[in-house]
Parts: structure tokens; sequence; C-alpha cells
């Protein structure tokens, strides 16, 4: 499937998954794209929802910045910013792990998978202004595909079954090849953590040191 999204614009899936492997290739607007976001994330709908947010910032050329965001019950402000050198494919650049224990059981709902392009001119641009004069800004989504338990109801007990091979022991946690090239990331292109934020967080979240 190829989509075409002019500013303000999206797209979701029909239906809704409780857990799996969710694909797409994405190509961000070209010229000037200061103020602009281009996004991929999971959403459910609910007053206390889940979501996972991947958001290209847009910029007047490289480098982009991706900005991932984790809502776990509907508690989110859990941003991680990476300085993109170009491909992304098989790094692994966030880790998120369920935990009850600690309060934060997630995904706790089914999401829909969506896309979107949009208008987050100051806080997505570091207060600089969208060139509007570059428009019209337009992103591409394609290649995409989906290996995952899709539900009708809210019970996501089904979709967490070991049967299910995105669920089986290998893809539980990064293997050690996996967690050299995370940490690499995270030390050579990672320019914000919500994690080591003491202005905003005077005590470490509880899941912080889990995730690391």
């Amino acid at each position: 499937m190829h989509y075409l999204c002019i500013l303000g614009a999206g797209f979701e899936s029909q239906l809704h998954y409780g857990s799996g492997l969710f694909h797409m290739r994405i190509k961000l607007p070209e010229k000037n794209s200061t103020g602009v976001i281009t996004a991929f994330y999971l959403i459910s709908r609910s007053t206390d929802h889940d979501e996972i947010d991947m958001e290209f910032l847009g910029n007047n050329g490289p480098p982009y910045v991706l900005q991932t965001n984790v809502f776990a019950n509907g508690q989110g402000d859990r941003e991680q910013r990476i300085q993109l050198w170009f491909y992304v494919d098989d790094l692994p650049i966030r880790v998120f792990k369920n935990n009850i224990k600690i309060g934060v059981g997630y995904p706790s709902q089914p999401m829909q998978v969506e896309g979107s392009l949009w208008n987050g001119e100051g806080w997505a641009s570091n207060g600089s202004k969208t060139e509007w004069t570059q428009e019209p800004f337009k992103a591409s989504f394609q290649g995409f595909n989906i290996d995952g338990c899709s539900l009708q109801t809210f019970d996501t007990e089904q979709c967490h079954s070991s049967n299910l091979w995105w669920n089986s022991l290998k893809y539980q946690s990064l293997n050690s090849h996996e967690q050299r090239k995370y940490e690499n990331v995270r030390e050579k292109y990672m320019d914000y953590d919500y994690c080591s934020d003491r202005t905003r967080y005077p005590h470490i979240p509880p899941e912080c040191q889990i995730n690391q």
C-alpha cells in the first residue's frame, strides 16, 4: 500500500491489536519541513489510554530527530529523542517493558495502528517557525505489514499466548548482540531521555532502571 498525507491528515487501521509486529516504510517531507511531524503510532481509544509513538520531527535537512513516547494507562511524558544517522532498520532504539508490579502494565489495551502528518510548530522545532512557503508538505507511507493479534473485544489475554511467534522467549528481551547495538545508539545518538531529566522528574520514574 502507498499513502500520501497532506498536513493535518492521517489514516488508521480498522482492527485493534493486542500484540504483534508492525512494519512501515516512511519517507519524510522534502525541502524545509521544520515543525512538521511525520508520525507512526499505536493507540487505544479510552480515557486511560495506551500509546506508543514514533514521531519524526521535521528539519531543514539532516540530521532528523526521531522522538519516541509511551503512554501507559493514560500517563505519557516518557519521551526519548535520537539524532538519526540514515537508516534505523533492524536496530533496537527503544525498550519499554511491561511491569505490573511497579504500576506500569503495558500494553493493557488493544490499539489501532495510525499514521499522520501534522503541525508541531514550536515544541517540535525548538521554537523555530514553520516555513509555510514550502507547502504542501508530503510524507510517504508504504510497505505496511502487520503480524498481529487482532481483537473484537478489550480482552487482551488471548494475545499473550506463547503460541504467537512474536511472544516467544526469543523476543522477550534483547540478545547480547542486540543489546550492544542498543547501547551504542543510546551513547552516540540520543540527545534527550526523560529518565535523565531531573528538572521534570526530581525522582527517577520507576520504570527507567528496568527498561535500561
